[in-house]
């Protein structure tokens, strides 16, 4: 069994290697393939189990170093996440073993990695997670996404003015990734304006804005875009009809100032836009009808 001083500089390393992979990743989806290659110095350490458990125990470790959830129905312990950011997650059946290294992480306050999946093979990590509540009747234990939540107590204890900052906080810092991981997996990573195709440089646009009623974090209310055509888009400088074409500002259209003005936008004017391959991800008609009426009232 390693020594607490090496299992939390291991868990400290481990952070610094998701950070690391995230970034070149353009923060987009982490695959079972990748997560299952990290090592300290020299020594394989696989961050998911090997044999698909959402639980992963290192022999060597006294306390649990990442839980998971699968995306959809291949969660088969009906784990939940609520609206205020806080994740129930259930004991594996059986007792012993993984949930003794489970409890154990919740009374020593080790830091360990939630991943999230978005679809088969593929997760978005949250860390560092301290587990809140260990509920042994109940068979689970609980944990906010974004810690500054857990200074704010019992979410069902919440006051309104709490509960609208967590829903904030929810809204901007935990559903953006998963949102941008499904919306630039719907587009094969690749802008729906002009086909760039490195996800560093893509950002998951909203259709409706996430603040709005209809601002869903759905992918059918995204699109995936180049920076350039992200930022002409959020500022109504270009606009998407709902039969999918572009259209371009009609001062921008007459500019003239040089090659990124010319192709970067210009060019891009009527020009159909990349759909996904996918029906149920390709953009809600309505939301795009409602989005372009604001641009054509520019």
């Amino acid at each position: 069994m390693r020594s607490r001083i090496e299992e939390l500089a291991i868990r400290a390393d481990v952070f610094r290697w998701l950070d690391e992979r995230f970034n070149e990743n353009g923060g987009y989806e982490l695959s079972r393939e990748l997560l299952e290659s990290y090592s300290f110095d020299g020594e394989p350490i696989k961050l998911l189990d090997p044999g698909g458990r959402g639980i992963r125990n290192p022999a060597s470790f006294s306390s649990t170093l990442t839980i998971m959830t699968s995306a959809g129905s291949r969660n088969p312990y009906a784990d939940t996440e609520s609206i205020d950011g806080w994740v129930t997650y259930h004991y594996r059946v059986g007792d012993g073993g993984d949930n003794t290294k489970l409890a154990r992480a919740v009374a020593n306050r080790d830091p360990i990695v939630y991943f999230k999946g978005v679809r088969a093979g593929f997760y978005v990590p949250f860390y560092p997670i301290i587990i809140a509540d260990n509920d042994p009747v109940e068979r689970v234990v609980r944990f906010p996404l974004e810690q500054g939540l857990a200074f704010l107590g019992d979410p069902l204890k919440y006051t309104d003015d709490q509960r609208r900052y967590a829903e904030t906080i929810v809204r901007t810092r935990l559903h953006q990734p998963i949102f941008r991981a499904q919306v630039l997996h719907a587009y094969a990573a690749s802008c729906t304006v002009c086909d760039l195709k490195h996800s560093e440089l893509l950002d998951a646009a909203h259709i409706a804005p996430d603040a709005d009623a209809a601002g869903v974090a759905h992918v059918s209310n995204g699109l995936a875009m180049c920076k350039i055509h992200h930022a002409a888009y959020d500022r109504s400088l270009m606009g998407i009809t709902p039969d999918f074409e572009v259209r371009i500002d009609q001062q921008l259209l007459d500019e003239v100032d040089g090659p990124m003005l010319r192709h970067g936008l210009q060019d891009m004017h009527g020009r159909h836009i990349r759909l996904p391959s996918s029906r149920a991800a390709r953009p809600d008609r309505d939301r795009l009808a409602s989005r372009y009426e604001l641009f054509a009232r520019r």
